[in-house]
């Protein structure tokens, strides 16, 4: 999973990047997939160490939730952007469209992996 949070994390930073440099106005706001993305590469660098792993793991699927909750109403003006209707500001109804479902996919996999690793750890127990 460490490589996983540092592959979400780089396309998240790619999202944040892309959607400052196409935008006209150059709002920093365009900017917090680049920041949720740096922060989750970190964790996934620090989760390769075995004795951080567990905390890393947890510290990405908590900013995972978070990126989830932020742009959920971006998600909402995405959906409304493909079905054909006007959204005020379609290249960030795309951006943070792209991130909630990245941080989703990536807050399933990581609730996959936590039930994973205890079930292993409670086979061990036995």
């Amino acid at each position: 999973m460490p490589i996983v949070t540092i592959i979400v994390g780089a396309m998240l930073s790619l999202i944040g990047i892309l959607g400052y440099s196409m935008s006209e106005s150059h709002s920093l706001t365009a900017l917090i997939p680049l920041v949720f993305g740096s922060l989750l590469e970190a964790c996934g660098a620090l989760a390769l160490r075995p004795d951080l792993k567990k905390h890393a793991m947890h510290g990405a699927s908590v900013l995972a939730l978070l990126g989830v909750a932020g742009s959920a109403m971006g998600f909402v003006s995405f959906l409304k952007l493909i079905t054909g209707t006007a959204v005020a500001r379609p290249l960030g109804a795309q951006m943070q469209g792209a991130m909630f479902v990245i941080c989703l996919v990536f807050l399933g996999l990581c609730i996959q992996s936590f039930r994973s690793a205890r079930a292993q750890r409670l086979a061990g127990a036995v």
